[in-house]
């Protein structure tokens, strides 16, 4: 099994910053991607952001391009979340997963840990 847990989520103003931490763990952990998707109040979860096990290559859903960036740490087993220039739209449970796949515009991922929740204030 993999294991995921998150942390760093809280509360920011508009504008802010925040920096999310995903510490992954568990077998065949090195060959998954890892991502980030979140799911806001009564919205289905969506896709935020994956990279790849290299780290070259990274996906981010149009909502948060320029904004957010993925990165990880294989050493650690962890992927981060940087998340500047927050909007109160970004408020959201937001999820680690791991193997996360694509197909099309549609993302999903097979392990996913507790969520953290990010709330932007006005």
């Amino acid at each position: 099994q993999v294991q995921l847990v998150e942390s760093g989520g809280g509360l920011v103003q508009a504008g802010g910053s925040l920096r999310l931490s995903c510490a992954a763990s568990g077998r065949t952990i090195r060959t998954y991607t890892l991502g980030w998707f979140r799911q806001a109040p009564g919205k289905e979860r969506e896709f935020v952001a994956r990279i790849s096990w290299s780290g070259v290559n990274t996906d981010y859903a149009d909502s948060v391009k320029g904004r957010f960036t993925i990165s990880r740490d294989n050493a650690k087993n962890t992927v981060y979340l940087q998340m500047n220039s927050l909007k109160p739209d970004d408020t959201a449970v937001y999820y680690c997963a791991s193997d996360v796949r694509s197909a099309g515009s549609n993302w999903w991922g097979g392990y996913w840990g507790q969520g953290t929740q990010v709330t932007v204030s006005s």
